[in-house]
C-alpha cells in the first residue's frame, strides 16, 4: 500500500493484491530490495514483514558502493524499527474481506528496556490466515496458413474454464535486542522466524474445435483436470550487528547473519478425456523438498577526516547452498502401472547448488563550500554459482567493477532547493533458478508411454529450462534531478534517468533439438539477447493545499507522474520495450484530518495503462491496464485506541493478459482473463 504511492514504483499481480515491486516499471529483478541494508534470502517476500515493524522506507534512484550496484532500476531499503527506551505494548486485530472470504490477522508488538544503560528490546508476533478464490478463463485461437500463398486453411479454438482456490496460514516473529556497551559501542541481535502452511486446489474443463488430421498432434490429450497441492515453508534467521568506535573519528561496523529455509511441496493432478470416461488419461504425483542455508559477513569502516571528507570502505561475503530433491510418478490410461515421470531418467530427481558472493568497496563523500557536495565510489563484486544433477556439473562465474559518481548543488546555501546528478555503473546478475532451472515439460504436450520420447509442441505451449551460460547485465546510468522542499513538509521534484544496458537477459522461446524428444520442441530459456536502452522522467508533488489556496482545508495532497520509454536492440519496434515496462504510471492521493472529529480520511488513485511488449520477433505480449482506487478512514478514540476501515480496488476492473505468436504457417492468439475484487479491511489498534 505504501510502496505503490512512490514515484515510478509499480506492483505486479491483480489489482488490490500485492506482487513484485518494480521501480521505473522494470520487472525481472532490476529493483534491489533490502531490509536494513541487506538482501534477504531466496523465497522471502516483503509481504512477510509486519507493517508495524517498519520504521521507514528509503528509495535510492541510483546505486551506491555501500548498498550495492545490483540496482539497475534503483534500490528500496526497508528499515525496521529499533528497540524503544520505554515500555509499550501494541495489539492489532484485523480482518480482510475479499469475495466472501475472511482473512483474520493478529499482530502484537512489545517494546521495553532491560536496564538504565540503554539495553532494550522489541518483539513482534504476526499471525494471518488467508483464502482466495480465482476464476480460470483462457483461450487460444490457432490459425493455419499456406506458407506459399498465405491463404487461411483452418482455425482451431481452445477454451479453458474453471476455478482455483488458495488457502495460506502464516506465523512470523521478528525481534531486536539492543545493548549499549562501554565506550559508546552497541551490539544488536535481530532474529526472524517465518512459518507458512498452504493448500491449493483447481479444476477446469477444456473444449477444442476441430483439428485437421494433418495437425493431429495439436489435439488436446485431456479435456478436464483437477489438482490439489500443499506446501510448507519455514525460515529462521539471526543477524548480529556490532558497532565499535575505534576513535573519535573512526567507527567499525560488523554484521553477521546466518539462516536456513526449508520448503516442502506435494502436488496431485488428474487429467481425463471424455472419449475414455472413468479412465484417467494421466495421474501425476509430484513431491519436492528444498533446503537452503545462507550466511553473510559484512565489515564496514567509517572515518571522518579534517577536510570535510567522509571515507567509507568495506568487504562483504555471502553464501547460499541449496539441496533439492524431487520425486515424480505417473500413471497413464488404464494400465495402473506407476512409472517415474519421463524426464527424470535423463535429468534426475536431485539438484545441489550453491552461490557465493564476494564484494569490496570504497567511497568518499565531501563538501566544497556550502553549496556543493560530491560522492565518489568504486565497488568490485564477484558471484559464482555451481550446481550438479544427472546432466553433470554446471558452473557460472561473473565479476564486475562499478564506478559511481554523485553530485548535489544547493541553489542557495540557505534555501531548500537543490540539483542532483549521478553517473554510475550497475548490473543484474543471473539468479540461481535462471542458471540451474530444471526441465519443465508442458502438460499439453507431455511424453506419453509406451513411447520413451516426446513429440513436438507449439510455441504457446513451450517447455522451460535454465541456462548455465548466462552473463550478467551491465548498465551505464545517468540521473539528473531537481528538488524543492516546501515549508509545510511538502516536496516538488523532477528527475530524469537514462540506462544503457548490455547483455540483456530475456526468457524467449526457440525451437531446439532436445534429448527427450524425437522432433525439435519450443523451449523457453533465459538468454543474453543483446543491448537495450531505457529513459524516463519522474514528476512528484507533495504539499498542503492551504499552502497554495487561500482559506483551503489543510489537505495533504500527494501526486506523481512517471513517463518511461525503452527499446531493445535487435527486436523490431515499436513495442520492443523492456519486460513489463509501461508507458507511464500515475498516482494521485489526499489525506485530511478533520478538525471537529478525531477522524482522518484518505483516498488514492493508481493507474497503469495497457502495455504492449514485443517479447521476441515471434511473440507480442499484452498486459491489461490497472486502475486501483483506495479509500480509508481512521477514527482515533484516544492515544491508545484507534479503528481503521479501508477499501482497496474500490471500483474493480477485469484484469488479464494476452499474446500473439507467429511461426511459419501459424498465427496463435492467446488471452487469459479474470475478475478482480474490492478488498475490505477493518483493523483495531490498541496500545497498552
Amino acid at each position: 500500500e505504501v510502496l505503490k504511492r512512490l514515484p515510478g514504483v509499480t506492483t505486479g499481480g491483480r489489482p488490490g493484491r500485492g506482487g513484485e515491486v518494480r521501480m521505473r516499471g522494470m520487472g525481472g529483478g532490476y529493483t534491489q530490495i533490502l531490509v536494513n541494508g541487506e538482501r534477504m534470502p531466496p523465497g522471502f517476500s516483503l509481504d512477510e514483514l509486519p507493517p508495524e515493524q517498519i520504521e521507514r522506507i528509503e528509495v535510492m534512484r541510483a546505486p551506491t558502493a555501500e548498498f550495492g550496484a545490483r540496482a539497475i532500476a534503483g534500490t528500496i531499503n526497508v528499515v525496521l524499527r529499533e528497540a524503544l527506551q520505554r515500555r509499550l505494548n501494541e495489539l492489532r486485530l484485523a480482518s480482510t474481506f475479499e469475495r466472501d472470504h475472511v482473512t483474520p490477522h493478529l499482530s502484537w508488538t512489545r517494546n521495553d528496556k532491560l536496564d538504565d544503560q540503554g539495553t532494550a528490546y522489541n518483539l513482534t508476533v504476526n499471525a494471518m490466515q488467508h483464502k482466495r478464490l480465482d476464476d480460470i478463463a483462457s483461450q487460444s485461437l490457432t490459425s493455419r496458413f499456406d506458407t506459399g500463398t498465405g491463404a487461411l486453411q483452418s482455425q482451431t479454438l481452445l477454451q479453458t474454464r474453471g476455478q482455483s482456490a488458495d488457502e495460506r496460514k502464516s506465523l512470523n516473529l521478528t525481534g531486536r535486542l539492543q545493548l549499549r556497551l562501554a565506550g559508546g559501542d552497541t551490539l544488536a541481535l535481530q532474529p526472524f522466524v517465518m512459518v507458512n502452511r498452504g493448500r491449493g486446489a483447481s479444476s477446469a474443463r477444456q473444449t477444442q474445435s476441430a483439428v485437421p488430421d494433418e495437425n493431429a498432434f495439436e489435439r488436446i490429450k485431456y479435456d478436464s483436470y483437477t489438482s490439489d497441492s500443499s506446501n510448507r515453508a519455514t525460515m529462521a534467521r539471526l543477524n548480529l550487528q556490532w558497532n565499535k568506535r575505534l576513535d573519535e573519528r573512526t567507527r567499525l561496523e560488523t554484521r553477521l547473519g546466518a539462516g536456513r529455509m526449508t520448503m516442502d511441496g506435494d502436488a496431485h493432478r488428474e487429467e481425463d478425456l471424455d472419449a475414455t470416461p472413468g479412465l484417467f488419461f494421466r495421474t501425476q504425483d509430484d513431491t519436492t523438498k528444498s533446503r537452503d542455508t545462507q550466511w553473510s559477513v559484512n565489515l564496514k569502516l567509517n572515518h571522518q577526516m579534517d577536510n570535510e571528507h567522509s571515507l567509507v570502505a568495506g568487504v562483504e561475503g555471502e553464501g547460499t547452498t541449496r539441496e533439492q530433491t524431487r520425486g515424480c510418478t505417473e500413471v497413464y490410461g488404464s494400465t495402473m502401472r506407476r512409472d517415474n515421470c519421463a524426464f527424470l531418467a535423463d535429468f534426475g530427481e536431485n539438484v545441489s547448488a550453491s552461490t557465493r558472493r564476494l564484494a569490496a568497496y570504497a567511497q568518499d563523500e565531501w563538501s566544497v563550500g556550502k553549496q556543493w557536495g560530491f560522492y565518489a565510489g568504486l565497488r568490485w563484486e564477484g558471484i559464482q554459482t555451481e550446481s550438479s544433477n544427472n546432466q553433470g556439473p554446471v558452473k557460472n562465474t561473473s565479476s564486475v567493477l562499478t564506478p559511481l559518481l554523485h553530485g548535489v548543488y544547493k541553489i542557495d546555501e540557505k534555501s531548500r532547493e537543490q540539483i542532483r546528478a549521478s553517473l554510475t555503473r550497475s548490473y543484474k546478475a543471473p539468479n540461481l533458478n535462471d542458471v540451474i532451472g530444471r526441465l519443465s515439460i508442458n502438460s499439453q504436450f507431455t511424453c506419453q508411454p509406451p513411447a520413451t520420447l516426446c513429440g513436438s509442441n507449439l510455441i504457446n505451449y513451450p517447455d522451460r529450462f535454465g541456462n548455465p551460460d548466462l552473463k550478467p547485465e551491465m548498465a551505464t546510468g545517468v540521473e539528473i534531478g531537481y528538488e524543492k522542499y516546501l515549508s509545510k513538509g511538502g516536496l516538488l521534484s523532477v528527475n530524469f534517468f537514462y540506462r544503457r544496458i548490455t547483455d540483456l537477459i530475456r526468457a524467449q522461446a526457440q525451437l531446439e533439438t532436445v534429448p527427450y524428444a524425437t522432433e525439435p520442441r519450443w523451449v523457453i530459456r533465459p538468454r543474453n539477447i543483446g543491448n537495450a536502452t531505457t529513459r524516463g522522467v519522474e514528476l512528484e508533488a507533495k504539499f498542503r493545499l492551504d499552502e497554495y489556496v487561500a482559506d483551503a482545508l489543510p489537505i495533504n495532497v500527494r501526486s506523481n507522474l512517471s513517463l518511461f520509454d525503452s527499446s531493445v536492440d535487435g527486436i523490431r519496434g515499436p513495442d520492443n520495450k523492456l519486460d513489463q515496462q509501461p508507458r507511464y504510471t500515475a498516482n494521485l492521493g489526499a489525506d485530511y484530518r478533520l478538525r471537529s472529529l478525531p477522524l482522518t480520511l484518505g483516498a488514492s488513485l493508481n493507474y497503469t495503462p495497457t502495455t504492449l511488449l514485443q517479447q521476441s520477433d515471434q511473440v507480442l505480449n499484452e498486459i491489461d491496464k490497472k486502475r486501483v482506487i483506495d479509500v480509508s478512514a481512521l477514527w482515533t478514540f484516544s492515544s491508545a485506541v484507534a479503528l481503521r476501515l479501508a477499501a482497496s480496488n474500490l471500483v474493480p476492473l477485469s484484469y488479464g493478459n494476452g499474446s500473439i505468436a507467429v511461426t511459419p504457417g501459424r498465427l496463435v492468439t492467446s488471452e487469459n482473463t479474470g475478475r478482480s475484487f474490492t478488498v475490505w479491511t477493518v483493523r483495531l489498534e490498541l496500545k497498552v
